[in-house]
């Protein structure tokens, strides 16, 4: 979806849910509001942090599907570009200015692979995962086909159980393959450990990775012994940026959800047991919701229920109160909010973190940008369905 030319045009409450100028509580519900202030702190901070442990940042933009919002990590963060998971994805945040985009996935469908060697055609550098020899002479026949090159980094399998090759020799194997092909420059080496980010205790977290971290760097010393050198050694996430950054042997991370923040990483906790969205990052991205209707006099009825929101990782938590309102359960239309005290009435509103911000954001059309109360932009989900 892309931004409207004249945003006058569309109609609240039908096209959009709300205009710049509007007063936060004029804003039709359900949908995905950003503290401004919020979301520029944290894209801050994660720029300062990776400056500070000397590697770059690659936002991930599959959390965001935002256009808007990778230019903001660009500027404001310095992240050198975007990773995302489709070609789709990728496409749409070329055709929308940002010049470097590495889909961290494998891509196998011809089709699919046509589209990714058009893509460098656009003015943009294009890598793509590959952890199969097989995958190497489709890349290098679509971008020979096109005139392009497009930068192949060879996935290791570090602990997530998913794509990738699990010894150096495979590494090597493929990288000797990627060097030797027309059209196409190995760039290094793709290494996320997925599995753990969410774990709750630092040390476990810890753990997982000094295993990755083990794996990585053999992988590197045997690329090194064959003359090959990694641009890019890539990975990291929310919950691990630390240890990565810090490790001495990965140069590029590749964290998503630290700038929106959900429920479901706001349980995590630091090396001093203290949850990561109460001081480390803050939460920006949230559902806003009506009480729709209070009939029942311990409970409130909100209007986003499950097509506002993912619940995959647990139920939406309400911000920003300190009584015992509660989000309770949904169905498809309907929230059930615990209300004992009966202090909500019709029409209040209440500002949800959604359990899992990366499934909930690709259900809505646009971001509704506010800062010091008022709606300062709208931003289009821009890549929202752009799954394949």
């Amino acid at each position: 979806m892309n931004a409207p030319a004249n945003i006058d045009d569309f109609e609240v409450g039908f096209d959009i849910p709300a205009k710049p100028g509007m007063d936060e509580a004029d804003i039709q519900t359900p949908c995905l509001v950003l503290d401004l202030d919020a979301l520029d702190r944290n894209v801050k901070k994660m720029g300062d942090l990776c400056r500070e442990m000397g590697v770059r940042h690659r936002a991930h933009g599959k959390m965001h599907k935002s256009v808007d919002v990778a230019k903001l990590q660009e500027t404001l963060g310095d992240s050198v570009g975007i990773c995302c998971q489709k070609v789709s994805e990728a496409e749409v945040f070329v055709r929308g200015g940002i010049k470097d985009v590495m889909v961290s996935n494998q891509v196998r469908d011809p089709m699919k692979i046509d589209r990714l060697a058009r893509m460098p055609k656009l003015g943009a550098r294009i890598l793509v995962c590959v952890d199969d020899p097989e995958n190497v002479a489709d890349l290098a026949a679509a971008a020979q086909k096109h005139g392009t090159e497009l930068e192949c980094l060879v996935e290791i399998d570090c602990g997530a159980g998913r794509c990738g090759v699990t010894t150096s020799q495979d590494v090597v194997n493929i990288a000797k393959l990627i060097d030797a092909a027309d059209n196409l420059k190995f760039a290094g080496i793709q290494a996320y450990q997925g599995a753990m980010q969410h774990l709750d205790l630092y040390q476990d977290r810890k753990e997982k990775i000094d295993v990755a971290v083990a794996m990585v760097a053999d992988a590197v010393t045997a690329l090194k012994s064959q003359g090959l050198e990694c641009d890019i050694v890539g990975g990291g996430g929310t919950g691990s940026y630390y240890f990565e950054g810090n490790s001495g042997v990965y140069n590029e991370l590749q964290c998503g959800s630290y700038a929106f923040m959900d429920a479901d990483y706001g349980r995590i906790l630091d090396k001093e047991g203290k949850r990561i969205d109460d001081g480390e990052w803050e939460n920006s991205l949230f559902i806003l919701t009506s009480v729709m209707s209070h009939s029942k006099a311990d409970k409130a009825i909100v209007d986003a229920g499950l097509k506002a929101q993912s619940v995959d990782s647990g139920l939406p938590t309400v911000f920003g109160r300190d009584d015992a309102v509660e989000y309770l359960k949904c169905s498809d239309e309907h929230g059930v909010v615990g209300d004992p005290d009966g202090v909500l009435k019709v029409n209040d509103k209440l500002r949800l973190v959604p359990g899992h911000c990366d499934p909930t954001c690709n259900v809505h059309d646009w971001y509704v940008g506010v800062r010091n109360g008022k709606v300062e932009t709208l931003w289009p989900v821009s890549a929202r369905g752009k799954a394949y």
